[in-house]
């Protein structure tokens, strides 16, 4: 059985009240467990912080002993070369998730420091984008 998490990192706890527009007003919780029940192949767990150094500490925490991350680092991705480095560092694949599509957002939003080291990336599918990276691993 593969050993897959999702990391999200800030503001995201928010979903489902936050900007519902762009983000939809489903709670990441409502939408972890059904994607939970959905994926019964896949042991699954999921990690949520806003704190970066937290997000790093995670990684390193399972980057040797994981089949995958998805990480949506949010914010940091355009922000945080310690995200972008961790990453780097470990052997876990990552795929870069967002649920908007950044390139038709902030110009700031356009840059991440974790793609240049992430398996792949999918952004622009709402919640989907999880699930396709979770497909990506199976």
């Amino acid at each position: 059985m593969k050993k897959l998490i999702i990391i999200n990192g800030p503001n995201l706890n928010l979903l489902g009240k936050r900007e519902p527009a762009i983000y939809g007003s489903l709670t990441f919780t409502e939408f972890f467990e059904t994607v939970k029940q959905k994926y019964t192949q896949v042991e699954l767990s999921y990690y949520q912080s806003n704190i970066e150094g937290e997000i790093i500490d995670k990684l390193h925490d399972v980057g040797f002993n994981y089949d995958g991350i998805i990480l949506n680092a949010a914010a940091y991705t355009h922000t945080s070369v310690g995200i972008g480095d961790a990453v780097k560092g470990i052997e876990t694949p990552v795929v870069e998730v967002h649920i908007s599509n950044t390139f038709a957002r902030e110009e700031f939003r356009h840059q991440s420091y974790i793609s240049p080291n992430a398996k792949g990336v999918i952004l622009g599918f709402g919640l989907q984008s999880y699930e396709l990276a979770i497909q990506s691993f199976l």
